[in-house]
Order: C-alpha cells, then sequence, then structure tokens
C-alpha cells in the first residue's frame, strides 16, 4: 500500500482508538484500502464495522468504547457505571447500557451486553460524558448510579446496592445532596433512608 495512503489511515486513529468503517468511508477510505490495511498488519477488525490501530494498547475501559462507538445512544449503567466509577468490587461479564423502553436491544458478537430500559427523567438526568481513548462514551454519574442500584435491587442484589452506597459517601463526602436529588428521581427515596441513616 502507498505510505501517503498508510499516513492517512494512521492519522485518523491518531485522536480515537477505535473507529467504524462508515466514519473512515466518509474520510475517503475504502472498505477495500481497510482489508489491505488488516492484511498489512496496520490494524485490527475489533469487532463488526470496527477498526482499531494493530500496536494499539487497550486501556481497562476498551470496552465500552467498542459499545459506544457501535450503540451511540446507549448511556453505561448500574454494574459496568459501578466498576467505571470505581464504586464496586464487582467485575461484570456483561456492559449495562439503559436505553429507553422503546429502542431496539442492539445485537453486538462481542461484549455481551445487558439492556436495562430506563424512562422519564430516570433515563435523561445524571449522564455524564467522559473520553476514553479519545472517544465520547455517556455514563450515569456515581449518585444517579447508586440510586439506580437501589431501583433495580431486585435484579442486582441489595449488597450491591448497599457496598455501592458505602463506597460513595466514603468518597463523595457532601454527596448527600446529589444522592437525595437522584433519589427523588428514581423513586426510591424511602427504599435509601435507612441505609443512608445506618450509614451516617
Amino acid at each position: 500500500m502507498e505510505s501517503s495512503t498508510e499516513q492517512r489511515v494512521l492519522r485518523l486513529f491518531a485522536k480515537q482508538s477505535v473507529l467504524r468503517s462508515r466514519d473512515l468511508e466518509s474520510q475517503g477510505i475504502t472498505r477495500a484500502v481497510l482489508a489491505r490495511c488488516v492484511e498489512d498488519g496496520l490494524l485490527t477488525r475489533a469487532g463488526r464495522g470496527l477498526y482499531t490501530r494493530a500496536d494499539h494498547s487497550p486501556s481497562e475501559n476498551h470496552t465500552l468504547v467498542q459499545v459506544a462507538k457501535r450503540v451511540p445512544d446507549a448511556v453505561f449503567c448500574l454494574l459496568t457505571a459501578l466498576r467505571f466509577h470505581g464504586l464496586t468490587t464487582q467485575a461484570p461479564h456483561e456492559v449495562w447500557i439503559a436505553l429507553p423502553a422503546s429502542a431496539r436491544k442492539p445485537r453486538l458478537d462481542y461484549p455481551k451486553l445487558r439492556v436495562a430500559r430506563f424512562s422519564g427523567a430516570a433515563l435523561t438526568t445524571g449522564i455524564e460524558v467522559r473520553r476514553v481513548e479519545g472517544v465520547a462514551i455517556r455514563v450515569y454519574s456515581p449518585a444517579k448510579t447508586v440510586a439506580d442500584c437501589f431501583k433495580y435491587r431486585n435484579k442486582l442484589g441489595i449488597d450491591v446496592a448497599v457496598e455501592a452506597l458505602r463506597d460513595f459517601t466514603r468518597r463523595h463526602r457532601g454527596g448527600a445532596n446529589e444522592l437525595a436529588r437522584y433519589a427523588r428521581v428514581c423513586r426510591v427515596a424511602r427504599v435509601m433512608q435507612p441505609y443512608l441513616d445506618a450509614i451516617a
């Protein structure tokens, strides 16, 4: 392959570690060129329609980058958001994402997704946009995630929610108002109160 094309491809990966084939095509990089880049060991196919540089060292949140590229509307939630914020000892084997009730479940070959259906203010509030490997990902804030864990306690287990609450109060002193706000949004203020009183 011509080195000028090679340089152009590598320049596109300088800002983001993972790109979709359609992102690259919009920059004039055809599928044939992508196939040659993979053959030549310049790029690696990271998933259906996803590419990364072959010499890229993925971060611990690399799977989130892949999901964010394939499902841009998703918000990382529950166990995945807890892990991202360092509020749990759990290592989920699925990536938890929040989607509206009407959204179709994405079909990904990798990683395995767990979809939680959110609606109204519980879906739209508390979203932070973080950059991971140059890619913008959407994740619920630590306080919103703790409230969500109480809302989904029957799926996750109350012990996971309580551990997250303890870790949150230890790390975010003065975060009680934020917690109370999201507890109201998620309609779990009464459920959370006894645990807040026990920790205080």
